[in-house]
């Protein structure tokens, strides 16, 4: 990679830092998390223009990022649980001994495996590259159906409040933000659904769950604007609010138009191409999107 190349992928980086460490941010404020939380969005983004060598204008090379990106989460999920397990057995044998090295994790390996984690998981999926293409689809079609049920359990349960409530005011705030993450896993699962589908494949059962999945998820998204909504013209703007509706606003245009695009496929009307395309020509929205939320937020409600 050429120089001005790398000073390109560099300075995100280096604005990021200067962005979260110059604002004013009040300690432990709301507008302090949810810098903290969007920031790696949109680094992880500039991590993928690094990855396919520039070329981010190709759907293929952000379908490989994204694929990526989906194996790497696995693999990092089964480092935790094993090194997990690891400590919990080192550590039981130490207390047994009457040995305390509580200490040492503390100090060590819990500021420094996470990292290390990282950087495993990241050449295991390079390296075990035909490993983990067989766990994919079965992983995907582990958890579609499972995702279905709970989301169509979540709608119900969310009816049923608003029915004996009467107002959806009374439905918890904090309630609202954890849906708004169980999209977000929702918009992850399908994004690794399809970059472990082969898409020259006919439409088949699994394609017709991934539809009901995204339908399940566009019906869940309108109730929680509706309960947002609601609570603005209510009670006001807050920073907290703003974020998750306009991540409401992103996920519905996405879901709306994936959904639109799965129907047509099923049907005949149009490739598998279109829906992988859509999906990744959408991708620029959420950095830009969570660059927004860095900037422009923590100002917008004086760093509070």
């Amino acid at each position: 990679m050429t120089l001005p190349g790398i000073a390109a992928l560099a300075a995100p980086f280096v604005l990021a830092a200067l962005v979260l460490n110059v604002y004013p941010f009040d300690t432990g404020g709301a507008t302090e998390i949810i810098a903290a939380i969007h920031a790696p969005i949109v680094l992880w983004l500039v991590v993928g223009a690094a990855y396919v060598g520039g070329d981010w204008r190709s759907d293929h090379r952000r379908m490989d990022f994204v694929r990526f990106t989906g194996e790497w989460i696995v693999y990092m999920v089964l480092l935790a649980l094993g090194g997990g397990a690891l400590m919990g057995l080192t550590a039981g044998t130490f207390a047994a001994l009457d040995i305390d090295i509580e200490w040492f994790f503390e100090a060590w390996v819990l500021p420094f495996a996470p990292v290390g984690a990282m950087v495993v998981a990241a050449w295991l999926v390079e390296a075990k590259q035909a490993v983990i293409e067989n766990i994919a689809p079965v992983l995907t079609r582990v958890f579609t159906p499972l995702t279905i049920l709970m989301l169509l359990a979540l709608f119900a349960a969310f009816v049923v409040a608003f029915g004996s409530s009467r107002s959806v005011l009374d439905v918890d705030r904090d309630l609202l933000i954890l849906m708004d993450l169980i999209l977000v896993l929702v918009l992850g699962l399908l994004l690794y659904a399809i970059s472990a589908r082969d898409p020259h494949t006919e439409p088949d059962v699994f394609d017709v769950a991934q539809m009901v999945l995204v339908v399940a998820a566009l019906a869940v998204n309108v109730l929680m604007l509706v309960a947002m909504l609601t609570r603005i013209v209510e009670f006001g703007f807050t920073a907290n609010k703003v974020v998750a509706l306009g991540l409401n606003l992103v996920l519905l245009v996405n879901l709306s138009w994936a959904a639109w695009l799965g129907i047509r496929f099923i049907r005949g009307r149009c490739g598998f191409g279109a829906v992988e395309r859509w999906q990744m020509q959408y991708l620029p929205v959420y950095g830009a999107w969570a660059t927004l939320v860095v900037v422009a937020v923590p100002p917008m409600f004086g760093f509070v």
